[in-house]
């Protein structure tokens, strides 16, 4: 048991992420953009606080060297703050599947982001390209289906520019999600507490976020958004829960308990768990087109990491 904990907290991970992206999706549509990004991440930060005392026995984490202090909140605020901004219009545009599809480019642009960044090897072996392409081909073949006229978890599907724009902005979230694992890669290496680097990440995330709501007057409107309705309120708290918490949480342990290749790989299997999610909770017609272009994007950022 002890040998598979890292691949538990992956695969515990892409099932949090699939059930928070839901209901995130249903809060979004209710609060909007704006608002859930910021009560989602003052909320998670208060639920980490309470786990980082029940675990550790105390508030704030260990010491650590300002460089490494500054690579996690960076890393937050680009994963957190930036990315999940996007993505959560993406989930109103495009839905949760299809968002969290383009999500599984993240790997790939970790890994040339690690290349650049890390300085490790400019080339990339074969197999690893070709990793590269069955995720890029597997995405096409699911976002270039041709469905005009029926919707796509409550939002317009079809060809037209906001099927287009609502895919670019998960696009986006997947660069954020990229940035956000390179920064905080080399941290992890060391053996750093993981829930210690979350309660970092979410305290910088939630920093950033906040003074911004105050320089745009969006302070009292945000703080409006809590007289929310219960059903609005139930889906909000659970998605925090399972995203931002407990996901982002095994997804730190699985990246210091089990290789890197293993983490990235099982982490992604998301947009596989939303495929029965999609057609029995959203209503949709999930077509053979998609479920083979998922499994062969899954099958790229498979390759891409034991190639």
């Amino acid at each position: 048991m002890e040998n598979t904990i890292g691949e538990l907290a992956a695969v515990g991970t892409s099932l949090c992420y699939a059930f928070g992206s839901t209901f995130f999706t249903f809060a979004t549509r209710d609060l909007g953009v704006q608002r859930i990004n910021r009560l989602r991440l003052a909320l998670a930060l208060l639920f980490v606080v309470g786990l980082h005392v029940l675990l550790l026995g105390r508030w704030l984490p260990a010491e650590l060297p300002t460089a490494q202090l500054g690579l996690l909140a960076a890393s937050g605020i680009v994963g957190l703050v930036i990315g999940d901004a996007f993505l959560f219009q993406a989930f109103l545009m495009v839905g949760p599947r299809l968002s969290m599809l383009m999500m599984a480019l993240a790997p790939v642009f970790a890994t040339i982001m690690a290349r650049i960044f890390l300085l490790q090897e400019a080339v990339l072996p074969l197999a690893k390209l070709a990793g590269i392409v069955l995720a890029v081909a597997g995405i096409a073949l699911v976002v270039t289906e041709r469905r005009s006229g029926e919707t796509q978890s409550g939002a317009q599907r079809g060809t037209g520019r906001h099927y287009w724009i609502g895919l670019l902005y998960g696009l986006v979230a997947s660069l954020g999600q990229a940035g956000g694992s390179v920064l905080s890669k080399s941290v992890m290496d060391t053996g750093f507490e993981p829930i210690s680097a979350l309660l970092i990440r979410l305290a910088a995330a939630t920093v950033v976020i906040w003074l911004l709501a105050v320089g745009q007057r969006q302070v009292l409107d945000t703080l409006r958004g809590l007289r929310m309705k219960g059903i609005t309120a139930l889906q909000l708290i659970t998605g925090v829960v399972t995203g931002p918490v407990i996901g982002v949480w095994l997804t730190l342990i699985a990246l210091q308990r089990t290789s890197t290749g293993v983490a990235s790989t099982l982490t992604s299997l998301a947009p596989i768990f939303l495929i029965p999610v999609s057609a029995f909770v959203f209503k949709e017609r999930v077509t053979w087109q998609a479920v083979l272009g998922t499994l062969v994007a899954f099958s790229g950022t498979v390759l891409l990491f034991v190639g």
